[in-house]
């Protein structure tokens, strides 16, 4: 699942990163009752019964009671490394796109963003250019890296890489500031790592795939015809290890205090005088910048003197091969392979790219995506969906409101500071009230790695130009054509993109149950995210600041480190078990909005009897709906980089994980003792 770099947080977004700037009063959730079901997309009344396993007791294995036939008669398409139902209807969004953006193409005359979006997708499918281009338009930043011969000039072509092609061993972006999130500050955190997560250079398990990326390293830079390919890709990982080995872990990147220090360009020069600190950010267009916050503060001398005791001959391979790696799916069909080859294959274990519509539209959605979600929500996009989104997220956040008062662990103290965060939530859903605005972008038809370079460069600028005014509350940090949903603690708003907006997450024709268990959870899931181990530390301001008694910071933590204990039990592949620690928010998430959902079904009952439908409770179909929504299976490559990089469990344990640790489950489903999930009463996790 993505996430997106927000000053000293990453949001938190559901699967792997504002209507007013206060709460809005939202009206009951318009859902259908049981008895006026019209026509459902799943099954005849939102779920999908076929899919279940009924020689599996729900205590034993409740992920394979709901979604085991799914499951056995569901196979992976060759063009993809897992699939399920995120997956499904991010192929129905692609096969959307692919429409209104051919239709953008086809248009005679077109203007503005539709011709921009028309003629990068031309520059895209034209393979017969890029095929007589093959490499050549490399040869400009190749030309500039063999003439780079001291380490400043170095320095100035890695701060040039944010606006085109390239790395850095540090990388520079513009956020909110942490403390005063209302103004954006510059951050700079590690990077020069080629490979998924540092385990991937220092642990026996991925010893193969380390010494295949050393193969595809000296395969691009033959491609690209540098000298001395192999020896160089020798050098490059070893350096890359050196680097590996000084970076934080993921883990440690996760908390928002330890991320967080303010410095002067002269103590950074101090902190890491490996690095020619004045030539990178002169190039990036931050020399008139005093302050910026460094993110992980130990890891920078170490870097930088990696840095500045390698061979200038290996740093210049080194960027010329992340040119080359990053330029390939632009490139002629040589490159195209080789880095499907390692990325796709080696990497994930996926059999075949996917075709080149697929890879065109996924370029124009990273590059100028708000252009097409403005055509997708013309085509596609009911408004009806939005009015009822907003009362199912009112009837969550009164399900919390009343789980916050409720609570024995808290303290009335932060019980009031708790519940003034939750009642300032910022939502968004389908799409943005402010569009992004393409006109300082350049797109040419005949041109595709210049306008992938042009769009870098059209996207730096416009954060550059951030720092000299206020924050952008109305930005989105999705498309409207994106399935998934985030949480981001400095704007404190929760995000609902128009994709996810379907079923089985969201069906205005299926029993509520199974809404409240899917696109409730979801809601849930991301109001829960302001109040995880690192949203927690984040106040309603959306400012990183302390707003606990110490006393239930303390109780927080004694339930965290039981849920820990948990998840880093699970083992989802031999030797690779889930990281507790890496994926504790979103496993707290996943339990807090489960518990909410249920909450806000029962609330929307007002006191009556939830409807039997095919023999199962409302209660019972909450849980159903929940399930259904994370069937989804995986590749072992890419389920084991999923473990050692993403702070998402995998889909199996978002269900087995959760439903353990929730009483009215057991009580649903008759779970005793003896059942495989069954954890005892005061053992379970009791957070929110």
């Amino acid at each position: 699942m993505k996430s997106l770099l927000l000053g000293a947080a990453a949001a938190s977004v559901l699967l792997t990163a504002s209507l007013s700037a206060h709460a809005q009063t939202a009206p009951a959730a318009q859902t259908p009752s049981a008895s006026s079901l019209a026509t459902p997309k799943m099954g005849t009344w939102g779920f999908d019964l076929s899919g279940r396993d009924m020689t599996t007791t729900p205590g034993d294995n409740f992920f394979k009671f709901a979604n085991g036939a799914w499951d056995q008669r569901t196979a992976i398409p060759a063009d993809r490394s897992r699939f399920g139902v995120f997956d499904g209807l991010g192929e129905l969004s692609n096969a959307r796109s692919r429409k209104v953006i051919e239709t953008a193409a086809a248009t005679a005359n077109a203007t503005g963003e539709t011709q921009k979006v028309g003629d990068l997708y031309k520059a895209f499918m034209d393979e017969g250019k890029i095929e007589a281009l093959d490499a050549k338009p490399l040869a400009p930043y190749l030309t500039a890296i063999k003439a780079a011969k001291t380490r400043a000039q170095m320095g100035t072509l890695m701060g040039k890489s944010s606006k085109g092609f390239g790395s850095a061993f540090f990388g520079a972006y513009v956020g909110q500031e942490a403390k005063d999130p209302n103004r954006y500050a510059v951050y700079l955190a590690q990077g020069g790592l080629g490979l998924p997560d540092r385990d991937y250079y220092l642990t026996a398990q991925f010893a193969e795939k380390k010494a295949k990326y050393q193969a595809y390293i000296a395969t691009q830079l033959k491609a690209i015809g540098w000298e001395n390919p192999e020896a160089n890709a020798a050098a490059i990982v070893a350096m890359e290890t050196a680097i590996a080995k000084a970076s934080w872990s993921k883990i440690e990147q996760r908390d928002p205090v330890a991320s967080y220090s303010p410095m002067s360009i002269a103590d950074l020069t101090k902190l890491a005088p490996g690095f020619p600190w004045g030539a990178y950010l002169e190039a990036n267009g931050l020399s008139k910048v005093s302050t910026v916050i460094v993110s992980e503060k130990s890891a920078f001398p170490k870097i930088a003197k990696i840095f500045a005791d390698a061979p200038i001959a290996t740093l210049q391979a080194w960027l010329a091969f992340q040119i080359a790696d990053e330029a390939s799916p632009y490139l002629s069909e040589r490159f195209v392979n080789a880095s499907f080859e390692f990325h796709g294959k080696t990497l994930s274990g996926q059999p075949e790219n996917r075709p080149r519509w697929k890879r065109a539209v996924g370029t124009i959605d990273r590059t100028m995506g708000e252009a097409v979600g403005k055509l997708y929500i013309d085509a596609y996009f009911p408004a009806q969906s939005k009015t009822i989104m907003v009362g199912l997220v009112g009837d969550l956040r009164t399900a919390l409101k009343g789980r916050i008062e409720r609570l024995a662990w808290m303290s009335p103290e932060t019980k009031t500071k708790a519940l003034e965060k939750l009642s300032t939530f910022t939502v968004k859903i389908a799409y943005p009230d402010k569009w992004r605005d393409y006109s300082a972008l350049t797109i040419a038809s005949d041109d595709l790695v210049g306008d992938i370079a042009r769009s870098a460069t059209f996207r730096w600028n416009r954060d550059l130009a951030r720092l000299n005014g206020p924050v952008d509350r109305s930005e989105w940090g999705m498309t409207p054509q994106t399935v998934n949903a985030y949480y981001n603690p400095q704007m404190n708003e929760i995000v609902f993109p128009a994709a996810i907006l379907q079923s089985p997450f969201f069906d205005p024709e299926a029993d509520p149950a199974i809404n409240y268990g899917g696109i409730g959870g979801v809601i849930g899931h991301e109001i829960t995210h302001g109040f995880d181990d690192q949203g927690r530390q984040f106040a309603a301001d959306g400012s990183l600041n302390d707003w606990w008694q110490a006393a239930d910071a303390t109780k927080f933590k004694v339930q965290t480190d039981r849920l820990d204990g948990q998840y880093s039990a699970f083992e989802p592949l031999p030797g690779a078990k889930i990281k507790g620690q890496l994926t504790m928010g979103e496993n707290i998430a996943d339990l807090g909005g489960l518990l909410m959902a249920l909450d806000a079904y029962k609330l929307s009952l007002k006191g009556q009897p939830s409807p039997i439908i095919d023999g199962l409770t409302g209660e019972q179909r909450v849980f159903l709906g929940w399930a259904q929504v994370w069937r989804a299976k995986s590749r072992d490559d890419a389920l084991r980089q999923q473990i050692a990089s993403d702070p998402h469990s995998p889909p199996f344990y978002r269900v087995n994980g959760v439903v353990r640790n929730i009483d009215a489950w057991y009580e649903a489903f008759g779970v005793k003792p003896g059942d495989a999930l069954y954890v005892a009463p005061e053992n379970r996790v009791r957070i929110w």
